[in-house]
């Protein structure tokens, strides 16, 4: 018998964003990512909208603290003063886990878009939750999914107590 549970795995979409957190426009980033998470099988909600910086650790905390599998932020990624989405992961996670924020950047680069290279986003886990920095665009968005589609399951599995496949 496994430890990991057969319902759809839980997840959190927390959306970066002043202006949006504001009402001074729609968040588009986030529906785009709760879409394409519940086209995968998981459970997820409308996306939470906040402010950069403190905010955004508290999003993720009580994301971390209220048992979601997976926390996709979007937003706040960038060298802008208040982009502080990244510190705000990396004060919320255990552990840092480099290939996914890697592999997001590389991506953006090998689809002709060079400033990919200048997300500073991360990702980590935090207890059992995987945390990542997706940045705040809706190619961005689309294209994190399309690069996270074929690792999610095995990443959540092993966190919920799975093994790896033989």
């Amino acid at each position: 018998m496994s430890d990991v549970p057969d319902a759809a795995p839980r997840a959190v979409v927390v959306t970066a964003s002043d202006r949006a957190a504001a009402g001074q426009y729609d968040d588009v980033s986030g529906p785009l990512l709760v879409d394409g998470l519940r086209a995968l099988g998981m459970d997820v909600a409308a996306p939470v909208v906040v402010p950069d910086g403190m905010p955004v650790e508290r999003a993720l905390r009580a994301a971390v603290a209220d048992g979601a599998a997976l926390v996709l932020t979007t937003g706040g990624t960038g060298l802008a003063p208040r982009d502080m989405t990244p510190e705000a992961t990396l004060a919320v996670v255990d552990r840092v886990v480099p290939g996914i924020a890697e592999a997001l950047r590389a991506d953006a680069v090998r689809r002709g878009v060079p400033a990919g290279v200048l997300s500073r986003g991360v990702a980590g886990v935090a207890g059992r939750t995987l945390v990542v920095n997706v940045a705040g665009s809706t190619g961005a968005a689309r294209d994190a999914l399309e690069v996270l589609a074929d690792v999610l399951p095995h990443a959540l599995s092993q966190l919920a107590g799975g093994d790896h496949p033989a």
